[in-house]
């Protein structure tokens, strides 16, 4: 089956089912850029996409970074004097600031309250704390739970460890005709943050298992890494294979209500960059674009000037635009499986386009073929002629001279995409196209 055919009979409501069991399966768990979370979100992606595991060891040079240490997190807890649990991490991860070192002592709440961390505007939410690079410990807590307490001696304990361990990354591909690749990146780092992590994690595995049930010319490779260090590691130990990454995408915050956001490449007018502006203009959806910066997520990294690869990012609300961002109010109501949907639904049709978004050479290019006798006009005289849009047969014959790409001729002539390909088609099959070759 072609991906058009997978487009065009996708079902809606069975999809929409798939996410929200996934999401429901991934949200629960304490992940970070290291550690046993992040292995079981990747064995859980395995059920649906043939992930590959990679185990990068800590103290590994990429580039100017290192892999740091492993860590993992079996409980933490705050007691009061009374031994009552007033914090407790098995009760929602992100109480414990990720990367917290081991602690267990007992503590005024003067000294506590120094490793406490909160959100006033928001006092019901609970923060989204790291420390990644700096040994110390905290816990995060609403802001009405931090003012109900009371001065007394609290019993901490964070049963943690950081040591040599390493780096787990996820890694899928997907063989096509040729050897040039797509790359899809989606950062698994986070703990119980659903638009933030859950959201995308999702949808890259059901557009995984999409990929592989059709044929397919561009080769896929989908990575499931840790935000910032996995791109980065990933990238230095793929260094010498790069060149055959054509498009890419960087994916994340794609299931809240916010409209869709494409950030572009670096480069600002790569293909990939092209065709997902057309398909969000042509998606019925409203959409905003943004130029490239370099902040955000991944696509900083891909984007980065010595390595400079076509990779955007295409998502709904960006990174920190949105109240919920990085706190508990990220949950399973705030991301609707619908909105999921219809992110899945525009990546596969970037995925289309890119299939089929080829050139072509006019076969008969001195003045315009007849089209009549050969059945490509619906005319009474050919009652079973194939119906093809007549302005797309002469924009497509009219610019097909190896230089104009399908979408190309598209955009210049207002024509929808797939009107265009159905015309492509037809006049490859009259042979008044050949596909051109570079």
């Amino acid at each position: 089956m072609k991906i058009d055919e997978s487009v065009d009979n996708i079902n809606r409501k069975a999809l929409e089912k798939e996410i929200s069991l996934l999401m429901q399966k991934l949200y629960p768990i304490c992940r970070s850029i290291t550690g046993n979370g992040f292995r079981e979100t990747v064995r859980i992606l395995q059920e649906y996409i043939s992930l590959s595991v990679h185990e990068i060891p800590t103290g590994t040079k990429v580039f100017d970074w290192e892999v740091p240490k492993e860590w993992n997190i079996r409980d933490a807890y705050i007691k009061n004097s009374k031994g009552v649990k007033i914090v407790d991490f098995k009760e929602n991860n992100l109480h414990v600031m990720s990367y917290s070192v081991p602690v267990r002592a007992k503590m005024s709440l003067e000294e506590l309250q120094k490793n406490l961390f909160t959100l006033p505007d928001y006092p019901d939410w609970i923060p989204y704390k790291t420390s990644y690079y700096n040994e110390t410990w905290g816990f995060c807590i609403s802001y009405n739970q931090f003012k109900s307490l009371t001065d007394d001696i609290y019993d901490v304990c964070i049963d943690s460890t950081i040591e040599n361990g390493c780096l787990t990354y996820g890694e899928y591909y997907c063989k096509g005709e040729t050897s040039d690749e797509i790359l899809i990146s989606c950062h698994a780092c986070h703990p119980s943050l659903c638009n933030d992590n859950v959201s995308g994690l999702s949808l890259v595995a059901l557009l995984g298992k999409i990929l592989q049930s059709v044929s397919l010319r561009y080769s896929y490779r989908i990575i499931i890494i840790p935000g910032t260090i996995g791109s980065i590691t990933w990238l230095a130990k793929n260094q010498l294979s790069l060149a055959r990454i054509k498009h890419g995408l960087v994916v994340n915050n794609v299931g809240d209500n916010g409209e869709l956001t494409y950030k572009r490449s670096r480069i600002g007018d790569a293909e990939i960059d092209k065709v997902t502006e057309h398909v969000l203009r042509n998606s019925g959806l409203s959409f905003n674009i943004v130029d490239f910066s370099p902040y955000g997520y991944d696509e900083r990294q891909y984007c980065s000037p010595g390595i400079n690869l076509p990779v955007g990012s295409l998502q709904r609300t960006p990174h920190g635009q949105y109240p919920e961002y990085h706190t508990s109010a990220d949950n399973l109501d705030f991301v609707l499986p619908e909105n999921v949907f219809d992110s899945l639904l525009q990546y596969l049709n970037v995925c289309k386009i890119l299939e089929n978004n080829k050139r072509y050479i006019n076969e008969k290019p001195y003045c315009e073929p007849q089209l009549g006798s050969r059945g490509l006009y619906d005319t009474s005289a050919a009652p079973s002629s194939v119906v093809v849009d007549k302005m797309a047969l002469l924009w497509v014959l009219n610019l097909s001279d190896g230089t104009h790409s399908l979408l190309d001729i598209s955009e210049r002539s207002g024509i929808k995409f797939d009107l265009i390909k159905t015309a492509s088609d037809a006049l490859m099959q009259k042979e008044l196209l050949s596909e051109y070759i570079d």
